[in-house]
């Protein structure tokens, strides 16, 4: 599954509606609100509900097959960053929903649009946990102070039951739920293992091991959010009220999530900035950490977007909101890791799927033990039944099961802190394997804002003036760079265009009062039989230091040159020298002609670069690096990159400046254009897949040395319950050490 992040919502306008030159913005009165702007929920039809005890891929998966019979579900969308579910189905079939899911265990309970509206885990479950702790502790001073002549002792007994009641009730429902549709899950092997010890008489071990059970469940559910809360952590940065100009010229102070589009605020020195926009007066440094990992501040003028949570450093900025409070920029990257956190990797799936075997494989040892131990090895029955109740406890899944979940998340977490958007555990993980990446040369490489630096008007029965108007005309209807490098420099043109065609991967055409005319580069003048001895001389010295070539020809000769100039940005160099250290091959792909492709390509220090292709030429040299060398990644910002960044392994889109199409289609987005993230991603890939595979080790480990000694020495289910939740406390410690790094290294 791939998470689309649409740097363009469109929710009344889009972003990309506004344009840098407008004089005024449009102002928004205090009382113009959407009607239903307190109850409007992005989940559509979809009802949202919370369910406090949902922490762990085991509970998603018990919750999913309670609600595997039911008709008239249409989707189901969990995430467990946040313990919710949305719901979409029939009325009759969500009430079924429902009941089946309390039936489970659970207590699902109806949710807001708002984050803020969801209980959070609160001190009284702590207090429920100590007390029957207290309780439990209690049973064992009885047991050990009671004379031993006491046949039974009904006291101890019943703080003992008093303790589990109090810690267990919500075990005993998910695992009685479960042994009711064939499952074996950890609450299962856990009710149990309590209730079996419970009725051969070691009831004070029982209630402190349900009581200690319960209380490391909790720590470790509060451990996995700091993981889980690390992204939503951000929407903090984002004030709740902004200063809006009325339509009489003041301003007002109001909630953030009442502004419409098209509003005008206003953003002082120091403050974060509310919404996303686009700035109509002013200038500043602006600090945009938060979204794209930056630590310089960026300056900032008019006409340049702003993000919101972003930091205005130094000076007054008015500008025009383009998304609201509910989807920006920094809110989309949230919803889009979370989105994220809901996909597979591939250890995750591995291991819920040993996880399914492991479980009921332990389960039904532990019977053999309990009915061949005395056979086998001579121990009395009561010994037996002993042993495998502990192998039970033991047993349960929890710590390997969760050691991969908060592991991902605390790589998404981290990678995002660094303006990495990665759109799934599966990409986290892959990008380890790269041994390869194809980059594309304009805005990638390159600064992508290329300026005219030459320009030649061949003899023609056209004046020159009306030629150069023509290739303003063309060149502004386009938004590559070096269309825009050339309008930016023309004199505006007010010819009207007709039949206005793209060419991917080589230029742009239209009609002025019957005159076919195309705008291209190299290779679509040759295509043409445009490109005598005399062009190909001028074009030659042009290439040759390294310029981009764009022709201005009608269809019986070439009427213009434009010659543009592009400069490598300083992170280039740098990224490419860390790649080559991590054995990884770059390639350059791109539609420019052969010599400029070399000259940049030598300038980064890149291994190879291959020219004058078309979007499916770069899609057979992502075929043809993958047959090489294996896995490999492409990274591109244009429209034309979109069909490599699909087939690519792993595709990377250059986030601040990329296409709609190339954010959609690529797997990662770079939210700054900075490629010395790309080396990044992949030290970070391999530490996850590192700290991944000690978690899996750790989990494993202990639980089979203590299950040596509950078989064949004296291990006690304190022993096992201390141990297998030491190991889930451990796991999810080591897992929040991705999080938890203030670089990627």
């Amino acid at each position: 599954m791939k998470t689309h992040l649409d740097p363009h919502p469109s929710n009344e306008a889009s972003a990309s509606d506004c344009t840098a030159g407008c004089a005024t913005a449009p102002v928004v009165a205090p009382d113009a609100l959407p009607p239903d702007a307190d109850t409007v929920t992005p989940l559509g039809a979809a009802r949202l509900f919370r369910i406090p005890s949902m922490d762990c891929p085991t509970e998603e998966n018990d919750i999913r097959k309670a609600l595997t019979s039911i008709s008239g579900i249409q989707s189901l969308r969990f995430e467990l960053s946040a313990r919710t579910l949305a719901i979409d189905a029939t009325a009759e079939a969500l009430e079924m929903a429902l009941a089946a899911i309390r039936q489970a265990g659970f207590t699902p309970q109806p949710l807001s649009a708002k984050p803020e509206d969801a209980p959070s885990m609160g001190f009284s479950e702590f207090g429920k946990a100590l007390l029957a702790l207290a309780l439990a502790v209690g049973a064992e001073a009885v047991d050990y102070l009671a004379p031993s002549t006491l046949p039974i002792n009904f006291f101890g007994m019943a703080l003992a039951a008093a303790a589990i009641g109090l810690s267990g009730l919500s075990t005993y429902r998910k695992g009685l739920s479960a042994l009711g549709r064939g499952q074996l899950n950890m609450n299962a092997l856990m009710g149990v293992a309590v209730t079996g010890a419970f009725l051969i008489g070691q009831w004070p071990e029982a209630a402190m091991v349900m009581a200690l059970y319960a209380i490391a469940e909790l720590i470790e559910a509060r451990s996995v959010d700091q993981a889980r809360n690390a992204i939503q952590g951000l929407l903090a940065l984002t004030p709740d009220t902004a200063e809006v100009r009325r339509a009489d010229g003041s301003w007002i102070e109001m909630p953030a999530e009442r502004v419409l589009l098209g509003a005008l605020v206003r953003v002082k020195p120091g403050a974060r900035i509310p919404l996303d926009g686009r700035i109509v007066t002013g200038n500043s440094a602006v600090n945009q950490a938060p979204v794209t990992g930056e630590s310089i501040p960026v300056d900032k003028a008019v006409g340049d977007p702003l993000f919101a949570g972003t930091i205005n450093e130094t000076g007054t900025l008015e500008f025009e909101v383009t998304a609201i409070s509910g989807n920006t920029t920094l809110a989309r990257i949230i919803h889009a890791v979370e989105q994220a956190q809901a996909t597979r990797a591939p250890t995750q799936r591995f291991v819920d799927r040993f996880a399914a075997i492991y479980t009921p494989a332990v389960f039904f040892i532990a019977l053999a033990i309990a009915i061949l131990g005395p056979w086998l090895f001579g121990w009395t029955a009561l010994q037996a039944i002993y042993k495998a109740l502990v192998l039970l406890v033991i047993a349960c899944p929890c710590a390997l099961v969760i050691a991969t979940p908060v592991t991902v998340v605390s790589g998404l977490a981290a990678a995002a802190r660094r303006g990495i958007l990665i759109k799934g555990g599966v990409y986290l993980e892959e990008a380890r394997k790269l041994r390869a990446i194809a980059l594309d040369k304009t805005g990638t490489i390159t600064e992508g804002k290329p300026r005219l630096v030459a320009k030649e008007v061949l003899l023609s029965d056209q004046s020159e003036s009306q030629i150069l108007s023509w290739a303003a005309s063309l060149a502004g209807h386009s938004d590559h760079p070096v269309s825009k490098a050339i309008a930016a420099v023309l004199p505006p043109s007010t010819n009207g265009l007709e039949d206005f065609t793209a060419l991917p991967g080589r230029g742009i055409e239209a009609g002025f009062d019957g005159v076919r005319l195309v705008l291209g580069n190299h290779r679509l003048i040759e295509e043409r039989r445009l490109c005598g001895s005399a062009i190909e001389l001028r074009l030659a010295e042009h290439e040759a230091q390294g310029r981009t070539v764009t022709l201005l020809a009608s269809g019986t000769q070439v009427l213009a040159i434009f010659a543009v100039a592009d400069t490598i940005k300083e992170s280039s160099r740098a990224a490419v020298a860390d790649l080559h250290r991590l054995g990884v091959v770059s390639v350059m792909l791109t539609g420019d002609n052969v010599a400029t492709a070399k000259a940049i390509a030598g300038q980064a220090g890149i291994d190879d670069a291959r020219g004058n292709l078309l979007p499916e030429d770069k899609l057979a040299a992502i075929e043809e690096l993958r047959s090489r060398y294996g896995s490999t990644a492409m990274t591109g910002d244009g429209i034309n990159d979109a069909p490599a960044l699909a087939k690519a392994d792993i595709g990377i889109a250059m986030g601040a400046a990329g296409t709609d199409t190339a954010m959609e289609a690529a797997d990662i987005v770079i939210m700054n254009d900075d490629l010395r993230r790309i080396p990044e991603i992949i030290r970070l890939s391999r530490r996850t897949h590192a700290v991944l595979w000690q978690n899996i080790t750790l989990a494993l480990g202990i639980k089979a040395v203590v299950l040596g000694f509950a078989v064949f020495g004296n291990a006690t289910m304190w022993m096992a319950v201390f141990a297998d939740m030491g190991a889930s406390l451990l796991v999810v410690a080591n897992g929040l050490r991705v999080l938890r790094s203030t670089t990627i290294v």
